[in-house]
């Protein structure tokens, strides 16, 4: 008899918030546990918990220090190394897709400019970034310029994606504007210092000539986007900076769009031959990754895979 708690592929999808493809993908690599009854998948609450955990660690100590193959010239190369940074969904079904192909990619879910850092400290091997230059209106490459110097690293397009503020349906305090934060009558709710939503906020404030000490809740912080969304829900807050997608997966919340991003990966350009490497390119330009992005909603991507710079 099949128990009354079974999950179907449907359901685990809408829990992932992924697609019904992404699900069967994750069967398919061995990293998400499922019985059939019939010709039916079916996924039992505690696998689907078990995948979030095995797949969510912010512990930086588990990271090694550096990667067997940092140093181009070694024999010793190590596809368990392979270490994709962020926090975007769309990593995580590249991730799947590359577990297709026999690499074990795995995942570390930190915000950008870290992401950028363990990067240049060769403890992951793919670093994402959104982080906006106030000063040029700029997207990532200034701040890779920065936080990788000397290093030669090569940009690649994977979506655009729209930035704004999280408010309650309605927008019963009528928040459409950065400077709109500053009203003694609004109360925010922030991102983890690093993320590429807290840089846009800072960056716009520091364009305003304000600090964030200013803002009712700028200090307290929490560690992704749908949690803003749920304190908002929840009304332990008025507003948050987040992006388009993650709105509408949270009841009662309305989204104001206020900035386009581009997202991007970033790897070392010594890195580039490795066959890890040349087989995710090869996925970011195939039709299937970039169509089940596009499914999921909440993406442009008509650039996806371009090179954006080597630097």
């Amino acid at each position: 008899m099949e128990p009354t708690n079974a999950l179907t592929a449907q359901d685990v999808a809408e829990r992932l918030h992924v697609s019904k493809g992404t699900v069967y993908n994750l069967v398919n690599s061995g990293s998400l546990g499922h019985y059939k009854v019939g010709r039916k998948l079916r996924f039992t609450e505690s696998a689907v918990t078990d995948y979030i955990k095995r797949f969510q660690s912010e512990d930086l100590s588990l990271l090694p220090d550096t990667f067997p193959w940092s140093d181009p010239g070694s024999v010793r190369r190590s596809r368990e190394s392979f270490i994709i940074c962020g926090q975007d969904l769309l990593l995580d079904v590249l991730s799947n897709y590359m577990h297709l192909h026999n690499i074990p990619a795995l995942r570390y879910y930190i915000g950008s400019y870290d992401s950028l850092i363990c990067l240049y400290k060769n403890k992951v091997s793919v670093a994402s970034t959104h982080l906006w230059d106030g000063a040029k209106d700029e997207y990532n490459i200034a701040f890779v310029k920065r936080l990788l110097a000397g290093t030669p690293v090569v940009i690649i397009h994977m979506a655009c994606r729209t930035q704004g503020f999280y408010v309650r349906k309605g927008n019963p305090k009528q928040i459409n504007t950065w400077r709109d934060l500053l009203r003694s009558d609004v109360v925010l709710i922030n991102r983890e210092y690093g993320s590429g939503s807290r840089v846009l906020l800072d960056e716009k404030l520091k364009l305003l000539g304000v600090y964030g000490n200013s803002i009712k809740g700028y200090n307290r912080s929490v560690n992704s986007h749908l949690a803003i969304a749920s304190a908002i829900s929840g009304g332990q807050a008025d507003v948050g900076v987040g992006i388009e997608k993650v709105a509408r997966q949270v009841d009662n919340i309305e989204f104001i769009p206020l900035k386009r991003e581009r997202y991007d990966i970033v790897y070392k350009k010594e890195n580039e031959n490795l066959p890890e490497i040349q087989i995710m390119r090869q996925i970011i330009a195939s039709p299937a990754y970039r169509q089940e992005i596009t499914n999921v909603g909440g993406y442009d991507t008509a650039e996806m895979g371009n090179l954006v710079a080597e630097v």
